[in-house]
């Protein structure tokens, strides 16, 4: 845990990482408040259409050792795998923190996954129980025969004998918890699959801990009197579940649950106003579609203190519109699934820069290599690295020991994601590697290009690729969702051609723009560029069979 200095400098210099012997997050996010304030509130669940409900840490407390009996009397014991297929709710929380205290491994789950990849995901994890709801249980009820570790489902409002509240109801609320360490296992989240078939990154009860340095710093010290935290990721993503939900329970902050089926941006800052969010996490593709929204500080009264913001890039025309329109700095920071959190800012102790992802975070050493392992010069780009040991570092791909080897180089783990440190220490992303497009000579980012598209007044969402050029290696090309009522033309390509030409540089602007109905997003709302990528191909090719 962080306390508040003056300077980055000093808080880098004199944090020191406590790691209990003996920790678990199930209690120390529920038991620990339940104790000595259990009237306070821990959850607060947002509905469009009716009253907020209310959740006491007291009750969160109770709920998740009555579940946690039930699970055990289902047969889950210490080491077995959990699914969680479902939204953010009361639910969600209640299990999350049975599934730890009962020392089983919680797997979450993206409702919006078809069943071909829920499927892959429970295979790969070999789950015994899934908790879920009457939507997930369809698609896992089409696979059941193929998953032969599967024993158990609970189904929340389904109204039979697995249903999840009468399941609560009809066990004791008394339980005690499994003895755990910092290094046993506690979840087990999946990485995007970006690169490669996805893989199950297992961490350890510590990871919550590890979390926690690189959180304040990008919501400002949290807690503070009268913080309420919220966010629109998905509690299955590691962005919903370890940079909010988690953290801000350990604290002992109320968190918003919401359920929307997608992400509205006018909705999301009714909510904000409406409930007193003073606290957000939102990714950049959400604050990038808050841009669509128009005359925000003239028709909403909000009452953020802070917004972090991660997963990837966020770039300095979004960095700089945040400023103008939200009336605060918002903390970029950065980490992946298998070590989150290890770079941030925090504009309130001055470690904030537009177009940066932050700063090394006390307690995380973090450098710039080569494919050797050694740093490289200040401003050259290289491959973001993380030392360990570390806290927040996953333990291993779940049965996958050759992909957690390659994942090192000594002892740093590496990223993939390409970055520049600047002399002060900030560190710029410029790119997954597989993303970077090389056209000219030039190594070119595709994050600052597709910042600067959406600052365009008719763009919506953008991603920048490297098609292939015969002359160039490749030149960038863009695909381009349109915000509503406007039509894309022939006149309007070539006006957003020189809108990046003219405020990035003549080598970085696209030289293709096509204009697309819908922009391909994961399930933690990272534009899937691959998809692009390979369509760039495609088109090049076909060009090339039909040259003369």
């Amino acid at each position: 845990m962080l306390e508040r200095r003056d300077t980055y400098a000093a808080l880098y210099r004199d944090f020191r990482w406590n790691i209990p012997k003996k920790f678990n997050i199930g209690t120390a996010v529920s038991d620990r408040w339940a104790a000595v304030d259990p009237e306070r509130t821990a959850l607060i669940e947002y509905r469009v259409e009716g009253a907020e409900q209310r959740l006491s840490f007291g009750e969160l407390s109770r709920r998740s050792n009555a579940f946690a009996n039930a699970l055990r009397a289902k047969g889950v014991k210490r080491g077995d795998r959990v699914a969680l297929l479902l939204p953010q709710s009361f639910e969600t929380a209640i299990a999350h923190i049975a599934i730890y205290k009962l020392g089983a491994i919680a797997v979450p789950l993206a409702l919006l996954f078809g069943v071909e990849a829920l499927e892959y995901r429970l295979q790969t994890a070999g789950v015994r129980a899934v908790v879920t709801n009457a939507q997930g249980f369809a698609k896992v009820s089409q696979i059941g025969a193929r998953l032969p570790e599967l024993e158990a489902m609970v189904v929340v409002e389904g109204g039979g004998e697995d249903d999840f509240h009468r399941l609560v109801a009809s066990h004791s609320p008394v339980f005690e918890a499994e003895n755990t360490g910092p290094d046993d296992p506690a979840m087990m989240i999946f990485t995007s699959g970006t690169t490669g078939p996805p893989k199950g990154a297992l961490h350890g009860h510590r990871v919550l801990l590890g979390h926690l340095p690189g959180i304040q710093m990008a919501q400002e010290f949290m807690p503070q009197p009268g913080d309420l935290m919220w966010t629109p990721a998905d509690w299955a993503w590691a962005g919903g579940l370890l940079n909010l939900l988690l953290p801000a329970l350990y604290f002992g902050l109320p968190v918003v649950a919401a359920r929307f089926e997608k992400f509205d941006p006018e909705a999301a800052l009714v909510l904000v106003e409406k409930v007193g969010v003073r606290n957000a996490f939102i990714p950049p593709t959400a604050l990038r579609m808050l841009k669509t929204v128009p005359e925000i500080r003239k028709r909403f009264r909000l009452p953020l203190r802070s917004i972090g913001s991660a997963g990837e890039a966020l770039g300095r025309e979004t960095y700089d519109w945040a400023a103008a329109e939200l009336g605060l700095v918002v903390n970029e920071f950065y980490g992946q699934t298998e070590c989150n959190a290890v770079l941030a800012s925090c504009a309130g102790i001055g470690v904030s820069k537009g177009g940066a992802i932050g700063r090394a975070v006390p307690g995380h050493r973090v450098a710039i290599i080569d494919g050797e392992g050694r740093r490289v010069p200040t401003g050259e780009a290289g491959q973001i690295a993380i030392a360990r040991p570390n806290p927040v570092m996953f333990l291993e791909y779940w049965q996958n020991p050759e992909a957690t080897e390659k994942k090192f180089i000594g002892d740093w783990m590496t990223t993939g994601d390409q970055g520049i440190e600047d002399r002060d220490g900030y560190v710029a992303f410029f790119g997954r590697d597989d993303d970077v497009i090389t056209s000219a000579g030039f190594r070119i980012g595709p994050g600052e290009i597709e910042d600067c598209l959406t600052g365009h007044p008719a763009v919506a969402l953008a991603a920048a690729v490297g098609k292939p050029d015969a002359l160039r290696t490749e030149i960038v090309k863009a695909y381009v969702v349109l915000k509503g009522g406007v039509v894309g033309d022939a006149a309007l390509a070539e006006e957003i051609k020189l809108w990046v030409r003219e405020r990035l540089s003549a080598h970085e602007y696209p030289r293709e723009v096509e204009f697309v109905d819908s922009m391909p997003l994961t399930t933690t709302g990272k534009v899937i560029r691959r998809i692009f990528r390979e369509r760039a191909k495609r088109e090049a090719k076909l060009v090339a069979q039909h040259a003369p």
